[in-house]
């Protein structure tokens, strides 16, 4: 990357020219010939000048060389590792409002796609949100249990999918990153003997009695070496560099024999320097302030590790004026955080609101489950916008997690209260559906339908009326209890449709035997017609029950009795008793104890309704009897008298016909 940055400052007519091979003569020892060959001032072998560490005639304010040393401390943190160089290239998120689903996913895509120290930074973040949320959880889940376990020795557990994944994830980044450390720590510690091994031989590099130009053949063969070292420990970074600088400098100043050549590369780096001068005044302007302050860092590492040294006459005005440029870059990146932090402020109020309606919540008293649901559901869309706000200054960052916490904690304490209050009765409600259980396996194989379906269906409303147990064991009886009835109910219905099958016969039987009643003649003898009319009854009686959909088929033989008793000219008592019996018969057949009951009811009414009559007729006749004709009883006493005695017979049959019905309900 910072060859990329390096080329890009050259233009297309400010690449550097190819030197002519340049002859200097002197008659210095003799007649000795120095050659200044095209190498030795290419701009790949252009000595480099530490100058980020400011020489003492350099006058730059402290605030400045402080922006300046921060700089220099990041680039040799980046030097030592150049894949922390990329980690900006990956946007950095606000964690902290990202559910746990999402952390994880956010992992998996930068563990199993990005280079590791690129991601470091997320990485810890990631880390940092998801456990905060994972341990919230927890506690959450304990307080729940410790409020619904009564036994004491069963000890609180809690698996998480989705702990196990982040944990499978953030090993697989743990174990990468301790790889590239072992490899890394290794390179530095031979890369570092490396230069300074380098470092030594440019010191012995000046030796008069030399060639120049195998002493320049040299020079640069240990510049390519110096360049080709690799990456060395960051706290030896600076003293390194300026060492070798410092040598390179002492070197320059031994070639003043080769002033020409020396000037030219000077120019060269000159030019280069401004261009970057240039560069950092367009980023000044930049919208972007991150970006621009990045690029700025790069810009620092280019001019200190890949340009060589100036001529002194310029040297302090181009540092003084990259130094200005920087620390103008920097005052506007504090307007940004100063923006971020007015940000960062407005989300702690709104997490302070957040904390606060919890802490209201956690007071206000509440009497019932369905009333505490809706209090649990408004303080989990609290915790979601708690996390969904972003960050907060750092330094109140813990005690506002810690004030959220409490807040919730308490919450969960009070609602706990509230359930351990109904604790009791919740293991009461388990005991009695633990014995309708027992009852209703006791009953599941029973055949005795008429007596066990009344008491299945008793079971089944009691346990509707009981209410909640533990929720650990609601759903385990809930079943068990189910299967017991839902067998039960079962046979009952393979016996009904069994005995579908005999009511289909039977409603085919009494229907061909209405054809047969039809065609029946009375003789004419009262006894003989008599007998022969109740023998019809007891045969239709015998076939049995006929189906629901079909019962129809009784009014139809009820019509064909009615028109015989006609023909029989029984008393109407007799007839309407003859009839009474045989629809209470069929009612009796039925099972129909529903019609039965009201059939009972209305016949105690009419009893009343009779009695109450006859009552009061005869007080109206007691009226009448006590004038002074008594004696002649006149019409409207007759007529009264008669009314008594048809109230009187009605009545007896009234009563005939309750007490055969209540005979009937004995049997």
């Amino acid at each position: 990357m910072l060859e990329e940055k390096n080329d890009n400052l050259l233009e297309a007519d400010g690449n550097l020219e190819n030197h002519a091979a340049e002859s200097i003569s002197t008659e210095a020892d003799g007649n000795l010939e120095i050659v200044a060959t095209e190498e030795a001032v290419t701009e790949s072998d252009a000595p480099i000048l530490e100058e980020t560490t400011p020489t003492p005639e350099l006058n730059i304010p402290d605030e400045n060389q402080t922006i300046l040393d921060a700089i220099a401390e990041t680039n040799a943190e980046e030097s030592e590792d150049e894949t922390l160089k990329e980690r900006h290239d990956i946007p950095m998120q606000d964690y902290e409002t990202l559910s746990m689903e999402v952390l994880v996913e956010e992992l998996k895509n930068l563990v199993s796609n990005e280079k590791v120290m690129s991601v470091k930074e997320h990485v810890e973040e990631i880390k940092k949100a998801f456990l905060a949320k994972y341990n919230h959880l927890i506690e959450e889940k304990k307080e729940e249990f410790n409020a619904e376990n009564t036994d004491p020795n069963e000890t609180f557990q809690y698996n998480s999918p989705l702990k196990t994944k982040f944990d499978q994830y953030y090993s697989l980044f743990r174990d990468n990153k301790n790889t590239h450390f072992k490899s890394l720590q290794t390179n530095l510690k031979t890369n570092l003997e490396t230069r300074l091994a380098i470092v030594e031989e440019l010191k012995n590099l000046i030796d008069p009695q030399a060639n120049i130009k195998d002493t320049l053949k040299h020079f640069n063969e240990l510049r390519e070496r110096w360049n080709a070292a690799g990456s060395i420990p960051k706290d030896k970074y600076n003293h390194v560099w300026n060492n070798y600088h410092f040598h390179v400098e002492n070197f320059y100043d031994y070639l003043h024999l080769d002033r020409e050549a020396r000037d030219i590369d000077f120019k060269h780096n000159l030019d280069q320097k401004l261009k970057i001068i240039a560069r950092v005044e367009a980023l000044v302007q930049e919208s972007d302030i991150n970006k621009a302050f990045r690029e700025l860092q790069d810009l620092h590492r280019i001019w200190k590790e890949d340009i060589g040294p100036v001529s002194r006459e310029h040297r302090d005005e181009i540092w003084n004026t990259f130094s200005a440029l920087t620390k103008q870059m920097h005052d506007k990146r504090e307007v940004l955080f100063e923006k971020l932090r007015g940000t960062e402020l407005e989300n702690l109020e709104k997490k302070k609101e957040i904390i606060a309606k919890i802490e209201v919540l956690a007071t206000e008293k509440v009497t019932a489950h369905a009333l505490w649901l809706a209090q649990i559901d408004k303080v989990e869309a609290l915790r979601n916008a708690f996390f969904a706000t972003g960050k907060v200054p750092s330094e109140v960052n813990e005690a506002t997690w810690s004030s959220f916490k409490i807040a919730v904690r308490n919450f969960n304490t009070f609602k706990n209260s509230f359930y351990k209050d109904i604790k009791k009765d919740q293991n009461d409600n388990l005991s009695k559906k633990i014995a309708l259980v027992a009852k209703a396996k006791e009953l599941q194989e029973s055949l005795n339908f008429a007596a066990t379906t009344p008491i299945m269906k008793q079971i089944q409303e009691e346990w509707k009326q009981i209410g909640h147990v533990p929720r650990k064991y609601s759903d385990k009886i809930w079943k068990e209890f189910k299967e017991a009835c839902n067998h039960y109910f079962d046979k009952l219905k393979e016996q009904k449709n069994e005995e579908n099958s005999d009511e289909v016969l039977s409603f085919d039987n009494k229907k061909a035997y209405l054809d047969t009643l039809r065609a029946f003649e009375l003789t004419g003898d009262h006894k003989t017609d008599l007998d022969a009319i109740k023998l019809h009854i007891e045969t239709w009686k015998n076939f049995g029950k006929v189906p629901f959909a079909r019962r129809h088929i009784e009014g139809k033989f009820n019509k064909i009795l009615d028109a015989l008793f006609e023909k029989l000219s029984l008393s109407k008592k007799d007839t309407d008793m003859m009839r009474f019996s045989n629809r209470m018969e069929n009612l009796s057949e039925s099972n129909d104890t529903r019609k039965l009951d009201n059939e009972k009811i209305f016949l105690m009414r009419k009893i009343e309704e009779v009695q109450n009559e006859i009552f009061q007729l005869e007080n109206n006749i007691q009226f009448f009897t006590n004038t002074r004709n008594a004696k002649k009883e006149n019409s409207i006493v007759l007529e009264v008298r008669k009314n008594i005695a048809i109230h009187k017979e009605s009545l007896d049959v009234w009563k005939d016909k309750l007490k055969q019905l209540r005979n009937l309900k004995t049997e």
